[in-house]
């Protein structure tokens, strides 16, 4: 039995975090009353600097309440406990400090028995590091992490917690922003998504849209049509993309809808916006943990500068959805998840097995803690899946080639 419990959240948002502390604190004092908990504040930046906060029985008889909202009441942070450079930089730790070392005496000062990490591959395999520093050290710590990610590209999680949610939210965004297709003639709107590398969100939410699309009434008699409200682009950074055979099929539609709806992938063409920029001898803006800085390149901004002129459009719009979209409470779906990983998590937790629950896909979608030496950031989407490759024919897109 555990004797103290430490939760904590760390990287970007997903509609899950705050859903995933509360469900964790619940069934924590529904199996083991009596066991402490702590939450540590931002993440790892907490933990180096022993910021926490104490569960109490006011927060553990009020705990659902967590469910109903996004973000995370602790806070978040990106940090990389094995950066050292950054972690001094940033007055985390002190010149000559072991970041591992600093985290390992906190949890033994703590008295943490269990850390919950919430977090995408990098936080839980951070964590894995951590746990193996202490175990060399003689403490014992069992670390078994969520995971969190909108990507939903997690090796080998069949479905990360957030990703539904954020999909639906972007389908909800785009329903609004697509609406200025006609606010002027000649209109290019590109929607960005989040996805560093993988496009199963963008594809998602194109799924969820054209879901809405297809369930309205539409009265083309006055200008109200489903072809004008449709995607006409997706772009994902596992298909290939050849700009000038896009340019002239998306010229066509530009021609005859009198607009062009893009959904794109921010990962997509990534490669090649950083080529731009080196070449121009530009800064790449990147992360403590060495992924270039998205919203800072502006992936939308560049598409928008290489089809405007292409498809002779008048106005050009790019909206991004990913910070509306993360940052939602969880739906339905995504609660049910949420709420079977996190009781599982307590009862490994309980029996002293480490690792990252999660459906299985290398195991018949068993779900249950996997060893944190199987878990890899980066699974691409796969592009031969059925419902995307039924999009592409309905929009009119060439299917990729397998």
């Amino acid at each position: 039995m555990a004797n103290k419990v430490a939760l904590l959240t760390a990287g970007g948002y997903a509609p899950c975090l705050s859903a995933s502390i509360g469900f964790l604190i619940k069934e924590w004092t529904r199996v083991s009353p009596d066991t402490e908990i702590i939450a540590y504040k931002h993440g790892y930046q907490g933990l180096l600097t022993g910021d926490s906060i104490t569960v109490t029985d006011t927060v553990r008889e009020s705990a659902e309440i967590l469910t109903e909202y996004g973000g995370s009441p602790i806070g978040n942070s990106r940090v990389k406990l094995t950066n050292v450079k950054n972690l001094v930089q940033r007055g985390l730790i002190a010149e000559g400090q072991d970041p591992l070392q600093v985290a390992a005496d906190q949890l033994t000062a703590d008295g943490v028995d269990v850390l919950h990490t919430i977090g995408g591959d990098d936080t839980n395999t951070t964590a894995a590091d951590l746990a193996k520093f202490l175990h060399e050290q003689g403490h014992e710590l069992t670390v078994v992490g969520l995971p969190k990610t909108i990507d939903n590209d997690v090796v080998p999680i069949k479905q990360t917690l957030g990703a539904w949610t954020a999909a639906e939210m972007g389908s909800r965004f785009a329903q609004n922003i697509i609406a200025e297709h006609n606010v002027g003639p000649r209109m290019l709107i590109i929607h960005e998504v989040m996805g560093r590398n993988c496009g199963w969100l963008t594809a998602a939410t194109a799924r969820a849209y054209r879901e809405w699309l297809e369930a309205r009434e539409w009265l083309p008699e006055i200008g109200l049509t489903k072809e004008a409200w449709d995607i006409h682009a997706l772009w994902l950074p596992e298909a290939a993309l050849d700009i000038d055979a896009e340019a002239q099929r998306l010229k066509a539609v530009m021609d005859d809808q009198g607009c062009v709806n893009v959904f794109l992938s921010e990962g997509a063409g990534l490669e090649a916006i950083v080529a731009d920029m080196e070449a121009a001898g530009d800064d790449v803006p990147r992360d403590p943990f060495g992924h270039v800085r998205l919203d800072e390149v502006n992936p939308g901004a560049w598409f928008a500068d290489k089809f405007a002129d292409r498809l002779c459009a008048e106005k050009v719009m790019v909206q991004k959805s990913g910070y509306y979209a993360r940052s939602a409470p969880a739906n339905a779906a995504d609660l049910e998840l949420i709420k079977a990983m996190s009781d599982k998590a307590v009862e490994a937790a309980l029996a002293g097995t480490p690792g990252v629950i999660g459906e299985d896909y290398e195991n018949a979608d068993v779900l249950g803690p996997i060893a944190f030496d199987r878990i890899a950031g980066g699974k691409p989407f796969d592009i031969g899946t059925d419902w995307y490759l039924q999009i592409l024919d309905a929009i009119g897109q060439p299917r990729p080639p397998q």
